[in-house]
Formats: C-alpha cells, structure tokens, sequence
C-alpha cells in the first residue's frame, strides 16, 4: 500500500511540473524523470526515470541542428502568428499544420510546425509550444 501510494504521489508530480521540464527538452525530461524515479524506485528509478524523461522530453541539443535543417528541408508553410512566440504560448486550434518528429531525432510525444518561420514543438493536445528550435 505504501508503495502504491509514493507511485501516485510521483505520478502526480511529474505530471504537475511536466510543462516546466518540457521546456528544456530532453535535459529537462531527464531531471523530472530522475526525480519522479528516484522517489519511487530509489537509485535505480533514478536512473531509469531519467532515461525515460529524457525520450519524452523534447529535441536534444545534439539533434537540434540536424532537425533544422529537415525541417528547413521540408519547407513547410508557416503559419503567421500575431503574439510573442515563445515557450508556454499556446496556437489555436484551426489553421496550423502539426507534424510528427521522426524518431532519428528523438522519441517525443510532441509535434512539430513552422510559426513565424520558426521551428517549434507543441503539445497536441493542448497546442501549447514547449520548445522553439533555433
């Protein structure tokens, strides 16, 4: 029972500071992971935990300048938005075109498109941009 109880707690957690990790990308999912994982499973959810985090997490450093450039590649239209584009930011729901990340450059859960002729991930289900690639 208590176990069960620490898992919730940490499932909790991890869900409530998600969005603030996720604007770090994969370093972000990483430290949220390791955290959540170490609560629960000690040292070694740790570091699973931080594994985890960091594949749900955004592009890595690493990846981002390759990801550009496919993406440049693409060129996909982009969609003009009238506000500050930054993390946080939430697109509405009609008119932007969302596309999935191929997994050469990290697994995520996250789209991408082209605002202001910026790359930038969303969260599908929210629209909300959690990173903007440079």
């Amino acid at each position: 029972m208590k176990f069960i109880s620490t898992a919730a707690i940490a499932i909790a957690s991890l869900a409530y500071f998600s969005p603030a990790l996720a604007q770090n990308g994969a370093a972000g999912g990483a430290v949220g992971g390791a955290i959540v994982g170490g609560a629960v499973g000690g040292p070694v959810g740790a570091a699973v935990g931080a594994a985890a985090g960091a594949t749900a997490g955004g592009i890595s450093e690493a990846n981002r300048p390759r990801f550009h450039s496919y993406v440049t590649e693409r060129r996909h239209p982009s969609y003009r938005y009238d506000r500050e584009l930054r993390v946080g930011a939430v697109l509405p729901d009609s008119g932007v075109t969302y596309y999935e990340v191929p997994r050469e450059y990290g697994s995520t859960a996250y789209r991408y498109t082209v605002v202001n002729d910026r790359t930038v991930l969303v969260d599908p289900g929210t629209h909300r941009i959690v990173e903007v690639i440079d």
